[in-house]
């Protein structure tokens, strides 16, 4: 059973203070995880849909951190009946020496140097809007604002999250990943040593992880009052809202809000 306790807990990584080494460090990890387990796949076909309805071939990604799981998900869209299917990174913490690289690696993906406030997006920057892993980083105030903005702007969006928000989740994130996380640093790229330092002889990587990992599945919105954010934020009904849980093929789960003006047309 889903945990349906939700607790507005701090994670380091959002703290304005917290070292910018370590908090690259803990991004480049979870790009690598999920890339490397593709958890995204799952939404693709969601996707697909929603672009399909809004006449969207770019997705305009909010909150991107390092990036992870984004050219994996491009690829499978554009292999999956959309081939000009383009990604544009965005942050309010932009990350762009580990852009560069996804940029190199995958057409179609680009980003946006500047800092982009995802509650206010400025108005040039178009597609349709997605948030990867970082909603749940949002107390719903803030988190009812990005919807908010979406709808004002008709900009269709899709907010996903890597966890169904089970308390075995956090058991997890408190035993196997760390273990995984000292084996695979090293084959993290672009290779960095101040991320060796910061996991093996000093390791805050690794702790800060844990905690944010933990808080972070504590701090998930559950389907349910992804719906409840969603109707505050369109009182007048002018999206058409559905959330869920969809599974991976192993196992894992991902929570999913994706909101479409009503009027959109397949």
């Amino acid at each position: 059973m889903p945990m349906k306790l939700r607790l507005q807990l701090f994670e380091f990584e959002d703290l304005a203070w917290f070292p910018a080494v370590i908090r690259a460090g803990m991004m480049d990890y979870l790009r690598f995880m999920i890339s490397a387990l593709e958890t995204y796949q799952p939404i693709v076909p969601l996707l697909l849909e929603a672009l399909r309805e809004t006449r969207n071939t770019q997705l305009l990604e909010l909150g991107a951190g390092a990036g992870g799981g984004t050219a994996g998900v491009l690829r499978r869209l554009q292999a999956s009946g959309l081939p000009q299917a383009k990604v544009l990174l965005t942050d309010l913490y932009p990350q762009p020496a580990a852009w560069q690289q996804l940029q190199a690696q995958t057409p179609g993906l680009g980003y946006e140097a500047a800092p982009v406030d995802a509650t206010a997006v400025p108005s040039g920057l178009t597609g349709f809007r997605t948030i990867f892993s970082a909603f749940h980083h949002f107390p719903p105030a803030a988190a009812e604002a990005i919807l908010a903005d979406a709808v004002r702007r008709e900009a269709g969006i899709g907010v996903f999250e890597g966890a169904g928000k089970h308390w075995w989740e956090i058991l997890l994130a408190c035993t196997v990943l760390p273990v995984a996380q000292l084996l695979i640093t090293p084959f993290i790229r672009p290779f960095r040593v101040s991320r060796l330092i910061f996991t093996y002889l000093i390791p805050l990587i690794p702790l800060f992880t844990i905690w944010d990992g933990c808080v972070s599945i504590l701090r998930l919105y559950p389907p349910e009052q992804l719906r409840a954010l969603a109707l505050r934020a369109d009182p007048e009904g002018a999206f058409r809202w559905q959330a869920g849980v969809v599974r991976h093929w192993w196992g894992p789960e991902v929570t999913y809000l994706i909101g479409v003006p009503a009027q959109a047309k397949n």
